[in-house]
This record gives C-alpha cells, sequence and structure tokens, in this order.
C-alpha cells in the first residue's frame, strides 16, 4: 500500500513537471470589462483573443444569454431581467482569457418615447414608436436641418432610440419649383432626380445657360449622409447637385450692316497779287578791236588794223507791272459703303517725265497728282444715328514742271470723329499766307561790266491759299435710294 503511493507521487511529479511548461507557453493575458446591459436589448461586444474551443464559467445566465459567433469575433449579450453577474471565458487548458462584470437593468422606453416626442413635436411628418424594445423614429421631414435635429435628439439616448428618417422628395420638388421661378425662363425646366437636380430645355446663349446653374446651385440644400454610407456600406458615386443638360438656340445669322451714303466736299481757295516796278540804264560796251598780218603772191604784203566799238542798251528803260489771280477748286464726290466697311475714293492724274536709268538710258516716270480719300463709318448704336469716322485724307497739286521732274504740293488729313446722319462736319484745313517785297534786285540779263549803272527796282508779291474739307454721312435704306434722280440727271434710260 505504501509503495502504491509512493509510485502515485512520483507520476504527479512527473505530470507536474512537463504541463507547467507548456502552460506557462500558453498563457495569453486575461481582459477585465464592464459592461452595461438593457433588458430588452441586445448588445455586441467585439472579443478577438478568444480560442478555440472556449469555456464560458460564471453566474451570467442568470440575467442574460450568450452566443458567440467565431466567424466575425462578436459576443452577442441578450439580458432577460435585471441583476448583476460575472462571465470568465477560458482556454482548453483552464487560464482566463477575458473577465466581464455584467449589469442589466430594466429601461422605461415609454418615459424615453415621450421624452423625444416632446422634443420633436415641432417637426412635422415625423413619428415616435416602440418596436423590438426600441424607440424607432420614422417618417419624412422636408429640410436637412430638421434631419440633423432629428439625429441629435436620437442620439443622446444611444442604443434605445435610433432614427430611420429621410429627406422628403416632397421637398426636393418644392426647390426644383423655386429654381425654375428664379430663373424665369418658359423654355427651361428643373426637375429632380435621386437627390439631384437635371436642369433641362433651352438657353439663348451661353451666358444664360452659366447663370442657371449658378442659380440652381444657391438653391441646393446640404448633403445628408445616410448611416449606410457613413459605416461604408453603400458608396455613393459623386457626382454634382446640379446637372447642367441645357442646350443653346443656334446663333441668328447677322443682320446685314445699315448702307451709308458718304459725300465729300473739297474746297481749296488761291489768291496772288503781284506788283513791280523797275527803272534801267545800264549801257555796255563791247571792243571789237583787231589786228591782221596779210602776204598773197599777187599782192604786196602788209598788217591790216581795225578798231571797232559797239555799245548796247544806251536808251533807259522804265517798267511798270501789276498781276492778280484768283481761283477756286470745287471737289464733290459721293461713295455708298456698308456699315463697318470701308470706302475709297480716288481721283489722280498721272505725270510723265523723263528720266535716265541705268546704263544712261532714257525712260518715262509718272508722277500722281488729284485727291485720295478713305474713309471708315461704324454706326454707334442700333437706335442710335451717330456714327464713327475714321478718316484719311490726301490732296497732291501739280504746281509746275521742272527740269528733273514734275513739282508737287502733298498736303494729308487723318482723324477720327463723331457725326450725326445727315449732318456736316468740318474735318481739317489748311491756310498758307505768304507775301515778300524785294528791293533793286537785279535782274539776271545785266551785263557783270556795264559802262555806267543806273538801276532802282520793287517787287511786292502776295500769295494765299486755304482748303478745307466737308463730309456728309447719310443713313439709307437701302443702296437704291437717290438713283432716280441720277438717271435723270444724266438721261439714263430705265
Amino acid at each position: 500500500m505504501k509503495n502504491i503511493k509512493l509510485n502515485f507521487a512520483a507520476i504527479v511529479s512527473l505530470v507536474l513537471a512537463f504541463s507547467m511548461p507548456a502552460l506557462a507557453a500558453k498563457k495569453v493575458k486575461k481582459e477585465r470589462k464592464y459592461i452595461n446591459l438593457v433588458v430588452g436589448l441586445s448588445y455586441d461586444e467585439k472579443a478577438e483573443n478568444i480560442p478555440p474551443s472556449p469555456k464560458f464559467d460564471g453566474n451570467y445566465k442568470s440575467i442574460t444569454g450568450v452566443s458567440y459567433a467565431s466567424e466575425i469575433k462578436t459576443l452577442r449579450f441578450t439580458p432577460t431581467k435585471e441583476g448583476t453577474a460575472t462571465m470568465s471565458i477560458m482556454a482548453p487548458n483552464g487560464s482566463v482569457v477575458y473577465e466581464y462584470i455584467l449589469t442589466a437593468r430594466k429601461s422605461n422606453l415609454n418615459k424615453v418615447a415621450n421624452e423625444i416626442q416632446s422634443l420633436l413635436v415641432d417637426i412635422e411628418g415625423i413619428q415616435v414608436r416602440i418596436l423590438n424594445n426600441k424607440v424607432i423614429v420614422d417618417g419624412q421631414v422636408l429640410l436637412p436641418q430638421d434631419l440633423n435635429r432629428v439625429y441629435t435628439v436620437v442620439s443622446q439616448y444611444g442604443a434605445q432610440a435610433s432614427t430611420i428618417v429621410t429627406l422628403s422628395p416632397v421637398a426636393q420638388r418644392k426647390i426644383a419649383e423655386l429654381i425654375e421661378r428664379d430663373i424665369n425662363n418658359p423654355e427651361i425646366s428643373v426637375r429632380p432626380v435621386n437627390g439631384r437636380f437635371i436642369i433641362e430645355g433651352v438657353a439663348k446663349d451661353i451666358e444664360e445657360k452659366q447663370r442657371a446653374e449658378i442659380k440652381a446651385k444657391l438653391y441646393v440644400p446640404d448633403v445628408v449622409v445616410n448611416r449606410a454610407e457613413a459605416d461604408g456600406v453603400i458608396k455613393k458615386v459623386k457626382v454634382s447637385a446640379v446637372v447642367n443638360m441645357l442646350g443653346m438656340k443656334p446663333a441668328p445669322e447677322p443682320e446685314p450692316g445699315k448702307t451709308i451714303k458718304l459725300v465729300v466736299h473739297f474746297v481749296e481757295l488761291q489768291k496772288d497779287y503781284q506788283k513791280g516796278f523797275r527803272f534801267q540804264w545800264t549801257p555796255d560796251l563791247k571792243d571789237g578791236t583787231s589786228v591782221q598780218f596779210q602776204t598773197d603772191s599777187r599782192s604786196p604784203g602788209g598788217l591790216i588794223s581795225t578798231l571797232t566799238g559797239t555799245i548796247s542798251n544806251l536808251l533807259p528803260k522804265l517798267n511798270w507791272a501789276k498781276q492778280h489771280g484768283f481761283a477756286r477748286v470745287l471737289q464733290s464726290s459721293s461713295i455708298i459703303v456698308q456699315d463697318g466697311q470701308a470706302g475709297t475714293i480716288k481721283s489722280t492724274t498721272r505725270v510723265p517725265y523723263q528720266i535716265i536709268g541705268q546704263g544712261g538710258v532714257p525712260g518715262t516716270a509718272f508722277e500722281e497728282a488729284g485727291l485720295v480719300s478713305k474713309i471708315t463709318p461704324q454706326i454707334i448704336g442700333t437706335r442710335s444715328d451717330s456714327m464713327n469716322l475714321k478718316i484719311d485724307f490726301e490732296v497732291k497739286d501739280l504746281l509746275g514742271i521742272t527740269d528733273k521732274g514734275p513739282l508737287t504740293s502733298n498736303r494729308y488729313l487723318n482723324t477720327v470723329i463723331v457725326v450725326r446722319s445727315k449732318q456736316s462736319a468740318a474735318v481739317g484745313g489748311l491756310v498758307t499766307n505768304q507775301s515778300g517785297t524785294n528791293y533793286n534786285k537785279l535782274p539776271k540779263n545785266v551785263s557783270e561790266n556795264p559802262l555806267f549803272s543806273l538801276y532802282a527796282s520793287k517787287d511786292f508779291r502776295r500769295e494765299q491759299s486755304q482748303f478745307v474739307v466737308f463730309i456728309t454721312p447719310v443713313i439709307q435704306a437701302s443702296a437704291s435710294v437717290g438713283s432716280d434722280r441720277i438717271r435723270e440727271m444724266f438721261r439714263i434710260p430705265d
């Protein structure tokens, strides 16, 4: 009997010696947690470190039922009555992995429902009910602000209450009507689809299309994120709250520009006056003395001398002259152009003259003299008869012909003015005055060695010139206006 006891003690010692390292190796850190439960409401608790084939120990069955879902590592507590209990979860070797201290209390859901009802009494379209041991707030509201308030109130009660309130589609339709009213175009409509606003119809231009989209965005309410989207169950596609599907009317063909008749008057006045007096007595003596030697077989040789003298301009000369000239040049021209188009009037004469080219070969060149004008009218507004005139005017006059070519005078005018239809404007002009007096100026044919000289003269000259350009624009209904009168003037048959 004594040997049997010794053998049993030895066996126990060996078992303990081999099992202690294994138990030490498998020892898991124990976690302790306090959980408050509400009778009638299930509660889920995550437990990531529960080993396979766990053992449950404690008096927890007196107040709640427990189930374990190994796939998601979650414990579900279903309390049945009030009380306090403990629950331990142990590994197969007996070590405690989790230790829970459970407290279950009863909840007066009617009291919670009444409190929620009193807080949300001013929001229309919602109902507060008790279903499945929980207070449920259901219904549809018109404004996102009301939805936000419902969520804030319900969240204060934790698991005892929840909300399934959504935004009413009636609100979306009402907002669409307000957008249509603000756009104020019968050809543009707005309709709500899946929480978004679609703008359809036809806009007259790109500005109206952009303006309609801007107005619609001003009415878009705040975005409401539901619980499924917040938890990641549903992922919404990011699309703009306003979808602009407006088309645009084709641009109308531009109306033909108005017909404008431009009448140009060029007036030039020239005056010249000369008055001269001259007394000239400058006789000139020319000496023709010569000596000749003559030898001839038929006559004896000899010396012949000749003495000759010639006196010219022996009589005095008295000259008195007076000249006066007046010239008036008037050139009138007219041209019909479209609004915004340039009109050019050119009336010139080509004057030929001789030149010497390369290698001394004579040739002919031309110099133009005359009038060139270019005018671009632009009507300021559709209802205005005033127009903007861009004017380029050039006049080149032929003054004379010299040995080196024609002598010309050039005058140029460039300006921009505003003139009303059927009104004339003097757009520019130039006045020139020249005068001079010469005293005792010898003429070119006076001898350089006169016998004596008596000379006195006075020459006075004065020249005046001026030119003015008048322009009269006339807006016409058509280019044929006034053609009948011109036909009669030139006797052109129909």
